[in-house]
């Protein structure tokens, strides 16, 4: 079991005792573009050095797809640090990422989707 199951690296009270940034090493920026909705998948290919447990954590998340934003809540760590972990293991050929799709030149006065918005509060109520 490594650290991060067993909940060492967690405090009731303090919180998490490794501050999230030493997590990306002060990084920032991800090298890859990643949208809170991307989803990010593991290939199954495991990176030729150890990264950390934070990456392992990450690639256990990953064996079914599940978008930036649920890996972040699992990790309960900032998305911009969240996004640099997944950045690395996209370059390690350890993930793969689909982006959403952009919706299709849809005007927002366009009569169905306004009607399809329209049927699904109706459903809802």
């Amino acid at each position: 079991m490594s650290d991060t199951e067993d909940g060492s690296w967690l405090d009731d009270e303090a919180g998490r005792l490794v501050r999230p940034y030493t997590v990306s090493n002060g990084r920032t920026r991800p090298s890859a573009h990643f949208d809170l909705l991307t989803m990010v998948m593991s290939t199954g290919v495991r990176p030729q050095s150890y990264l950390g447990p934070d990456y392992d954590q990450v690639l256990t998340l990953c064996d079914a797809p599940i978008s930036v934003a649920e890996v972040a809540a699992h990790l309960r760590l900032p998305a911009v640090i969240t996004k640099v972990l997944l950045s690395d293991l996209v370059t390690h050929q350890a993930l793969t990422l689909r982006s959403p799709r952009a919706v299709e030149a849809a005007t927002p006065t366009d009569r169905n989707l306004l009607e399809a918005v329209l049927h699904g509060l109706r459903k809802r109520l």
